[in-house]
């Protein structure tokens, strides 16, 4: 028999009958933590500030008429269990009160202290298994919701060239819920591939579907065949329109790949500069960086050319990677006296992820998005605080087709 305490209100204007249940919960050898209540109005103005297992209830009260209380009782979110005591012998009464919510009923002068107890224990199970099932429900509609929402933000790349590996990765931060963070890569009629990441600043639901529509709205502006340096004007003017607040705005990094393989153009507007893969990994210093989309200056965003050679591969990612913490101090800086400084602790920073890539192309750059992301979670010493986006493009030099893979967030195994 299950040793915790239950806690029970009893809802009984008779001192008589009152003690006649304290006596049969005494004989179930239950556990028990009694209130009691003389009226409906004071069982209802206890439960609040009380966690009630089971209210016992008297249908006699003074305060209401019939099935009253049970539907008054009932008429909270999450209700405890309710079983209901009557005076009635008959079962039409008892009936009545379980249609209209009760989970049980017992006929005052035919209980004894077992069945008054085995009442009280299924009604209390009952209600719980109830709750774990709504609870499932919720968790099932959310589950569903996040896959719509990932379609939208994490979509299939439209690169019809094989020789070109397209590999894109998401994670969600802490609290497992999608944010802001997006990505896309489209080919051109002409050859030419754009890719774009970018970042709603903050994080919720909100950002989710304002990072959702500005993911849509760029691959049909990149559709239209609009020219790369019209793509940002146009995709501002998109999220000036759908933004909640004038305060919000967005970091994006956009890279336009000419039809030859042999150059990008990189547009950065407040984001973080890819790394460029040859050998090794290395930052592309930025020289055109523009400001973020929505912020109110002045000043628009230059493409900075980027030579690529025959073998290659770009990386864009967000700043959950970057601001991940390192969970031993001075683990991924090269500086010894990082291992010194006090309390706060460590940022990867661009040079941690760096440096995490070149560990991962030792082994190759087959599942390099997979890797990098699982050593960053590794060195945070568990999920990360923020989303993570990753997307790498790039051309190896032996004429073979291009990995195509893909780490989101609704993986079983990125979930844990």
């Amino acid at each position: 028999m299950s040793t915790d305490v239950l806690r029970i209100l009893l809802v009984e204007d008779d001192d008589g009958d009152a003690i006649l249940v304290e006596e049969l919960l005494s004989d179930a050898s239950l556990k028990v933590e009694l209130h009691r209540a003389t009226t409906l109005d004071h069982a209802l103005d206890l439960l609040p500030d009380r966690s009630v297992d089971c209210v016992l209830l008297d249908l006699g009260l003074p305060d209401s008429v019939g099935l009253s209380a049970v539907e008054r009782l009932r008429a909270g979110s999450s209700p405890p269990a309710l079983v209901v005591l009557t005076g009635h012998s008959g079962i039409d009464l008892g009936v009545q009160a379980v249609a209209a919510g009760a989970d049980d009923y017992l006929v005052k002068g035919e209980v004894d202290g077992d069945l008054l107890g085995r009442s009280v224990r299924y009604a209390v199970q009952r209600r719980k298994a109830e709750e774990q099932q709504r609870a499932l429900y919720r968790s099932e509609v959310r589950a569903a919701e996040t896959r719509r929402l990932e379609r939208a933000l994490l979509p299939t790349p439209l690169v019809g060239d094989e020789r070109l590996s397209v590999m894109v990765g998401y994670v969600p931060g802490g609290n497992g819920l999608l944010g802001g963070d997006f990505y896309d890569a489209v080919e051109r009629p002409d050859g030419s591939v754009l890719c774009v990441i970018g970042d709603v600043a903050g994080h919720g639901p909100d950002e989710a579907a304002l990072g959702a529509t500005l993911r849509t709205a760029w691959r049909t502006i990149v559709l239209t065949d609009a020219e790369p340096a019209a793509v940002l004007p146009l995709l501002e003017r998109v999220l000036v329109l759908e933004r909640a607040r004038p305060e919000v705005f967005v970091t994006l990094c956009q890279v336009v790949i000419d039809p030859h393989r042999r150059y990008a153009d990189v547009y950065l507007a407040g984001h973080l500069a890819p790394l460029l893969l040859r050998d090794a990994a290395s930052e592309i210093a930025a020289t055109a960086r523009g400001r973020a989309l929505g912020i109110p200056v002045d000043g628009g965003w230059a493409p900075q050319r980027v030579e690529l050679g025959d073998r290659w591969a770009l990386v864009l990612y967000t700043d959950g990677l970057v601001e991940a913490t390192l969970a031993q101090p001075g683990a991924g800086h090269a500086d010894p006296s990082a291992a010194h400084r006090p309390a706060r602790p460590d940022r990867l920073g661009t040079d941690g992820l760096r440096r995490t890539v070149d560990v991962a192309l030792a082994d190759g750059t087959e599942g390099i998005v997979e890797r990098v992301i699982r050593r960053v979670r590794d060195l945070h010493g568990g999920p990360l605080a923020d989303d993570a986006a990753l997307l790498v493009v790039g051309r190896s030099d032996d004429g073979g087709p291009g990995e195509r893979t893909a780490t989101l967030a609704d993986s079983d195994e990125w979930s844990r």
